[in-house]
């Protein structure tokens, strides 16, 4: 490969990165043609993009980014790795269980979420449950009318008795 289309990949690698701070690093390895091609349909219907890159050139790229806690990510660069990148932080997790579980793999290498480094196969669990910024604010929010609708209700009621 030359050097010029190296630097290509390389900053291209980096502005996703940039541009999507939550993504995924999974092993394809031993996938064939047929269960790839329905890996990567999965992803395209659930808004994932899926990319495959030389381990080099994406440690360059990460590297670009100087962020101390990407640095956690580089050790698993190794053998063959695919980059899920994403708007919704828990769908590839769910894409990676379901194909790991039906076919072997892909097997979760690490994943870079909401500034954090999830390094290992074993956080899949974890990162399964992680909700995105909009689901935690609705969350936040059904919290807070919670109350309110007590006071609402206890006030109906108190009005009622009332009369």
């Amino acid at each position: 490969m030359r050097k010029e289309l190296k630097a290509q990949i390389i900053e291209k690698v980096a502005a996703q990165l940039a541009e999507n701070p939550n993504f995924y690093l999974a092993d394809l390895t031993g996938l064939n043609a047929e269960h790839t091609a329905e890996l990567r349909r999965a992803c395209f219907e659930k808004n994932i993009k899926l990319e495959v890159v030389k381990n080099t050139l994406l440690h360059k790229a990460m590297m670009s980014l100087d962020n101390k806690e990407i640095e956690a990510l580089y050790p698993t660069l190794e053998g063959n790795t695919a980059i899920m990148f994403t708007s919704v932080p828990s769908a590839p997790a769910k894409v990676i269980k379901e194909y790991g579980t039906k076919y072997g793999n892909p097997t979760l290498k690490s994943a870079f979420l909401q500034d954090c480094a999830y390094v290992g196969a074993e956080q899949l669990g974890i990162l399964l449950n992680i909700k995105s910024h909009d689901e935690l604010i609705g969350d936040i929010i059904g919290l807070l009318q919670s109350p309110i609708r007590r006071v609402i209700s206890a006030l109906e009621d108190s009005k009622k008795e009332a009369e």
